[in-house]
């Protein structure tokens, strides 16, 4: 599609943002089903449920610009989700495993930050308030989504830490027996 205006540019923008989201709608079950942590379960699960509703938002936000709710391959959120995918799959459930699907859940949400971020600026200098603050609505949930995730990680990243510790002096106890 070539992007001659800021519309244009708007548009292209959105759909990548409505495909990622339905990307995200199909990895967080398995995020779920992969978390120890009954805490993150549940930051999971209600952003799963958040996302559905971004979904629908960006459905009204196309509306408004008189447009059709329109996908195109977000290559990005396949690559965010590939990754943590690949991390779920080489640790066995643990902390650790935890520590390592927040990380990976917030690259996802930095990501969306970005692209609401954007998708609001391009709204607001097109004089589209309406759509501006439906964006912004959805922004803010992506911030407070990162911030959760932020303050679950620092308990979880602790007891972590305590294990590697615990781990490392016991190997450096054996290694000097040796």
């Amino acid at each position: 599609m070539a992007r001659e205006t800021l519309h244009d540019l708007l548009l292209d923008e959105l759909k990548d943002t409505y495909d990622a989201e339905h990307q995200i709608v199909k990895a967080l079950p398995k995020m779920i089903k992969a978390a120890t942590s009954p805490e993150l379960k549940d930051a999971f699960q209600t952003h799963l449920e958040q996302t559905e509703g971004q979904i629908a938002r960006l459905e009204q936000v196309f509306e408004l610009l008189g447009e059709k709710a329109d996908r195109k391959t977000c290559k990005a959120m396949k690559g965010l989700i590939a990754e943590g995918e690949d991390l779920i799959s080489e640790h066995e459930a643990s902390p650790l495993l935890d520590s390592g699907m927040i990380g990976s859940a917030q690259r996802i949400e930095h990501y969306e930050i970005a692209a609401y971020g954007t998708s609001r600026a391009y709204a607001e200098a097109l004089g589209e308030g309406e759509v501006a603050d439906l964006l912004q609505q959805t922004l803010d949930e992506e911030k407070e989504t990162d911030e959760l995730l932020t303050s679950i990680g620092v308990e979880i990243n602790e007891m972590c830490a305590r294990e590697t510790v615990g781990s490392s002096s016991a190997k450096t106890k054996s290694n000097r027996k040796s």
